[in-house]
């Protein structure tokens, strides 16, 4: 099973915007060649929100519009550097729920490649709770 298979929020009833397998180049890592070579990062998000108030108004003005996530996600990691993928998921899940309104997000992010025979390596974070 594939972390992507795995990602069934824990709380039932919940709606989220999902985004998967966004790929971004981001300067990552603790070694010199990371910190200067920019690497592709596959970046998964699970954006936790009623979405009950579009589908009754069918506005995107009353959900997430997944296209400014999207947006927003490639216009911030290149601006930045990081050593850990523990440190990206955290910026991202605050920067999230503080620019999006989000409830709840799980973040997925994966290194393809990062380690011999290994398909790719990773981490989940979930922060917040559902309203």
């Amino acid at each position: 099973m594939t972390i992507e298979n795995d990602f069934t929020p824990l709380f039932f009833n919940m709606d989220y915007i999902f985004i998967d397998e966004l790929r971004l180049p981001v300067l990552i890592g603790v070694h010199p060649r990371e910190q200067a070579i920019p690497q592709i990062i596959e970046v998964s998000l699970r954006i936790g929100i009623s979405t009950m108030n579009a589908g009754k108004s069918d506005q995107l003005s009353d959900t997430i519009d997944y296209a400014s996530v999207v947006e927003c996600v490639r216009n911030e990691l290149p601006r930045q550097h990081f050593k850990l993928l523990e440190r990206l998921a955290e910026h991202l899940a605050e920067l999230l729920m503080e620019r999006f309104g989000a409830n709840w997000v799980r973040i997925c992010l994966a290194k393809p490649g990062a380690l011999p025979n290994v398909k790719r390596a990773g981490i989940v974070i979930e922060r917040g709770a559902p309203t």
